[in-house]
């Protein structure tokens, strides 16, 4: 089953957010192969959801690893996969795994 995937508004503001970072300090090559990862990543999870490992405490809250300093955090519904928010590792641990 091929799930739809959504975006929330912390998701796109965070995604945007961690775009500038990458920006600040690596040249456009290394952002646009970022973007790629990305969407790599969320093609593979509209495919198969739960490839993912989930959080603690939550079955259908999963963290998707993007690179070594990003993932992203989403949701997983009957019908759809939520994109919660992307998260910079190199801040302090978001949920105990």
């Amino acid at each position: 089953m091929h799930y739809a995937v959504i975006y929330s508004d912390e998701a796109i503001e965070t995604f945007g957010s961690i775009g500038n970072q990458l920006q600040a300090k690596w040249d456009e090559k290394e952002v646009n192969e970022f973007r790629k990862r990305t969407f790599k990543v969320i093609d593979i999870i509209s495919n198969f959801p739960l490839i993912f490992q989930a959080v603690k405490n939550s079955d259908n809250i999963r963290k998707a690893f993007i690179h070594k300093n990003c993932s992203m955090f989403y949701k997983v519904g009957d019908i759809r996969i939520e994109v919660l928010f992307f998260w910079d590792n190199m801040q302090d641990p978001i949920f105990m795994e």
